[in-house]
């Protein structure tokens, strides 16, 4: 038994990269995947290509920075399988820039997705969780949230926080057998270097994504090393990066 076979995971930010690779593993390895993301149309299509090659999959239009509508995502999983074994809180974005450049929005939804979304997420299943006295929550925050540099200071604080609100429900969740992870990446190939609004520092994001990214694959392995552990076995934390990468 991997652990995973049967598990019913949810997913948040399904729809590219880490999330859309997670959730081709995971069901590979015989887990029940229930998709959210923004773009109903990407997860929509990712679902019907896995049950195409016979595994389960449900998508759900999911903005995480809508409680209602994550709790939505959560419910759904649970009405259509029975249960949550599994969320990985995932959506995220990073616009990079110096704070002198003012940018405000930017600031908000990183705050917003990154820290919010993450809350929603826990908010979302821990009642399921709670009742089962079984889950996994996995958390996914960044190598920025244990390294600052000069135009990451916003991104690099939500993806700490991501740290220090896992850290505090590990604590807190002993009493109902729930597990909590972080995971930590390094860079990775997926669309997050696409929400860097400022150009002078997309320009160098890209380049060094360019330069060192590794597939997305590798965080797909991460979360199912996490979860194949026997249940008394919880991963807290998984950083990983690149070979390649200095910082």
């Amino acid at each position: 038994m991997n652990n995973i076979e049967g598990k019913v995971v949810v997913i948040t930010g399904a729809s590219s990269g880490l999330g859309e690779a997670a959730a081709k593993l995971l069901s590979e390895q015989g887990a029940t995947v229930v998709l959210g993301a923004r773009r109903a149309d990407r997860i929509e299509a990712l679902a019907d290509t896995l049950k195409a090659s016979g595994a389960k999959a449900l998508a759900i239009a999911t903005d995480v920075t809508d409680a209602q509508q994550v709790k939505a995502l959560v419910d759904a999983a649970v009405k259509e399988f029975g249960r949550i074994d599994v969320i990985i809180n995932n959506a995220g974005l990073m616009p990079h820039s110096l704070l002198e450049r003012m940018r405000i929005e930017d600031w908000d939804r990183m705050i917003d997705v990154n820290i919010k979304g993450v809350l929603y997420g826990i908010a979302a299943a821990l009642p399921y969780m709670k009742e089962q006295k079984s889950g996994q929550i996995i958390n996914v925050s960044s190598v920025a949230g244990h390294k600052v540099r000069a135009g990451g200071a916003v991104y690099s604080a939500t993806k700490h926080a991501v740290r220090v609100i896992s850290e505090g429900l590990r604590m807190e969740v002993k009493p109902y057998n729930i597990r909590a992870t972080i995971i930590s990446p390094g860079a990775v190939e997926s669309e997050l270097p696409n929400s860097v609004t400022d150009k002078d520092m997309a320009d160098n994001i890209k380049k060094f994504y360019d330069q060192v990214a590794i597939p997305t694959a590798s965080f797909a392995r991460m979360v199912s090393f996490a979860m194949s552990q026997p249940e008394d076995v919880d991963i807290n934390e998984i950083l990983f990066r690149p070979t390649a990468q200095e910082l």
